[in-house]
């Protein structure tokens, strides 16, 4: 239990290794109490810690927490609404390497006239032909990867490492998180976090970015008993109308 405790104080402190908790928990005594040591003498060896640490990630234990949290003190409300979005996660991690893509016997220009080539679906329409939860995470990357956003101002900016997807409540608390690959789009992410998060919580209201913009994903929304709040994308010769309504 103690272990544990260390686990999650690291977690949430951001230490970045454990010898900066071990060294940590030796000089703050009040850290060292709510992890259950009361003195020096007792703090476990530092292989005794990577190891523990190893098992616990391994069983997602913080994730497992997190859940157990949310459901004890906001299952029982009434949330009125959800704000979904994702941040950027920088790693120190080498990228990761697409495989080579072989040779397709798929037939390159515009079809001829009648012919009709099969589309496959993307992975939006796929997760909504009834996917389940655990179908849904399991096809989602999490390697590390180069990631592109469109920030606030309106550049691009890019980033090496993760994209965190979450759901929060309206005083900011969060209660779904997902971790994927840098590269995923938000959209791809929006029915897993949206299930779970009905799982946990009862809210009125999804609120979403242009970025979440898809019919599947209002459905579903709807599917679920809420009132899908999305930001609207322009499509092309919209754009300039947009801003001349803003002007």
């Amino acid at each position: 239990m103690a272990l544990a405790r260390c686990f999650l104080a690291k977690a949430v402190y951001n230490m970045a290794t454990t010898e900066i908790l071990i060294e940590r928990l030796r000089s703050d005594l009040s850290l060292r109490r709510l992890c259950g040591y009361e003195k020096i003498e007792q703090l476990p060896s530092q292989p005794t810690f990577s190891r523990a640490f190893d098992e616990f990630s391994k069983s997602r234990l913080a994730e497992l927490v997190h859940k157990n949290i949310v459901s004890e003190y906001l299952g029982e409300q009434l949330i009125g609404h959800i704000s979904r979005d994702s941040t950027a996660i920088n790693a120190r991690e080498k990228p990761h390497q697409k495989p080579k893509k072989e040779d397709s016997p798929k037939k390159r220009g515009r079809p001829k006239k009648g012919e009709e080539r099969p589309k496959q679906p993307t992975r939006l329409g796929q997760q909504a032909q009834g996917m389940t939860i655990q179908a849904m995470l399991s096809d989602l990357p999490t390697h590390c990867y180069i990631g592109t956003k469109m920030n606030s101002k309106g550049y691009k900016s890019s980033w090496q490492g993760y994209k965190l997807h979450i759901d929060s409540s309206d005083t900011g608390i969060p209660i779904t998180c997902i971790l994927t690959s840098a590269s995923i789009h938000d959209s791809q992410v929006a029915l897993p976090l949206a299930t779970i998060t009905n799982q946990r919580v009862t809210n009125l209201y999804d609120l979403m970015d242009a970025a979440y913009d898809s019919p599947i994903i209002k459905e579903h929304s709807q599917s679920l008993g809420h009132v899908p709040l999305i930001d609207t994308r322009p499509k092309r010769g919209q754009k300039a109308e947009v801003e001349l309504e803003r002007l």
